[in-house]
């Protein structure tokens, strides 16, 4: 039976991988069973930092928001649940932004939720 050496085909998905270690160092970008570790490596970590990422942009927004309501003699909690009495359906990601970019809109959405407490 003749020697089948895979040709092109694993050369093709070498290169590819091997694409995707650059900027590695050393050996963990031209070896490629090295950069194939380092890779595999690489993604696993991006995939547990995009959900990461999720849960610390919302401690963000809460600590924002706390901070935020304090002058207002609230707390965070208090302010929430007065928001689902308000019915006032902003996301955290969204009241933070107005926590610090406009606080004239953030008074008056805390002063709704005065009003429906």
């Amino acid at each position: 039976m003749p020697r089948a050496k895979r040709g092109f085909k694993a050369r093709r998905r070498r290169k590819r991988l091997l694409a995707h270690a650059k900027g590695f160092r050393g050996g963990r970008r031209r070896i490629y069973r090295r950069a194939a570790e380092a890779v595999h490596r690489a993604w696993a970590q991006a995939y547990r930092g995009r959900k990461e990422r999720k849960r610390t942009m919302r401690r963000l927004w809460i600590a924002r928001i706390n901070a935020a309501v304090r002058p207002f003699g609230l707390s965070y909690s208090r302010f929430i649940e007065g928001l689902a009495k308000a019915g006032i359906e902003l996301d955290r990601k969204v009241l933070a932004e107005l926590a610090v970019v406009d606080r004239a809109a953030f008074a008056k959405v805390v002063e709704a939720v005065r009003a429906a407490r």
